[in-house]
């Protein structure tokens, strides 16, 4: 397991559809300059052959930034197109068989909503949790219950320092509020793919997650 948690800062997951038909790679290319230190492409929208086609193409314009891209569910393609790792929810691919079919080397990031589910996710290899929905938003309209400020620091308190990231409606309003409550990072969809200028507002977003890192590690 990975113990570094610096890629989780400030963690963007797609969504084409809210992109205000820019391109993906443009979006994708102007918040990684802005600071945003990972990418999962998820695009249910997608067949195969198209998501793999994508996720070769990000692959390639954030070679050399050391920016993981991660692949949300698709264990199949994530292997075929080299993703630096995988994400799966509590209804997708078990976490074990995921960690099991991409090897050690690979990235595995799980969702959980619960202490219990958190422990399990370790248990089968995980290398970051994702706490969901922290708030709640509508980019997951079927999304369980918001877990608020308080999940964020229960869980961080039975995960000890495996690193811990938040997403569901997190912006840059209560970003540091989510960090001071234990994560180590904030993912976020449409206050970045629908944001007027993506890149000011990764600048805003990333600072938010510094200053609250900075505050909860001083002494």
């Amino acid at each position: 397991m990975r113990r570094s948690s610096d890629y989780l800062r400030l963690y963007l997951v797609t969504d084409r559809d809210l992109a205000r038909g820019r391109a993906l790679a443009d979006v994708v290319e102007r918040v990684v300059r802005a600071g945003v230190t990972a990418i999962q492409l998820r695009e249910k929208s997608l067949g195969a052959r198209g998501f793999l086609a994508e996720v070769g193409q990000i692959k390639e314009l954030l070679a050399g930034t050391g920016v993981p891209v991660i692949v949300n569910d698709r264990v199949d393609v994530a292997i075929a197109a080299g993703a630096d790792g995988v994400h799966v929810g509590q209804h997708d691919l078990p976490a074990a068989d995921a960690r099991r079919l991409i090897g050690p080397d690979m990235l595995l990031g799980v969702s959980v909503a619960t202490p219990e589910e958190a422990r399990a996710a370790l248990a089968a290899g995980a290398d970051y949790l994702s706490v969901s929905p922290v708030f709640l938003t509508p980019t997951k309209p079927d999304a369980r219950r918001a877990v608020g400020l308080e999940g964020v620091a229960t869980i961080r308190g039975v995960v000890g320092a495996a690193p811990l990231l938040a997403i569901g409606g997190i912006d840059a309003r209560n970003a540091r509020a989510v960090v001071l409550a234990g994560s180590d990072g904030v993912a976020v969809v449409s206050a970045l793919m629908s944001a007027p200028d993506p890149g000011s507002a990764a600048v805003v977003l990333r600072r938010e997650v510094d200053a609250g890192l900075a505050q909860r590690r001083s002494p």
